[in-house]
């Protein structure tokens, strides 16, 4: 029998889709820089999304997240912080306690 590869699992494997889409958002709870981030995401999924920030984060950093319409806010957890080229940071951000109406629901 050949020796086939062994499955490689990317380090941000995930199993929820993700979509595609800019939505508004706000940042707060950066524990080096105070303040609330005007920014949108890139991506968004029931469970989470990627995000555009000009702070860099840790893994494992709390943080709040709320759209720009006040419908949806959860605390969340910082899964990934990646350098973008040139000037700023995606983060993946898995929800925590969602709470409100997000652009895309859970299966039921």
């Amino acid at each position: 029998m050949p020796n086939l590869p062994r499955k490689i699992r990317h380090p941000f494997h995930r199993t929820d889709r993700r979509i595609p889409m800019e939505i508004p958002v706000m940042l707060d709870g950066h524990r080096q820089v105070p303040g609330t981030e005007s920014t949108f995401t890139e991506n968004v999924s029931a469970k989470g999304a990627r995000v555009v920030s000009v702070r860099r984060w840790e893994t494992n950093d709390r943080l709040t997240i709320v759209s720009r319409t006040g419908e949806f806010r959860s605390s969340a957890r910082v899964a990934y912080c990646q350098a973008l080229q040139g000037d700023g940071f995606v983060i993946g951000v898995e929800f925590l306690e969602p709470k409100g109406r997000w652009v895309v629901q859970s299966p039921r």
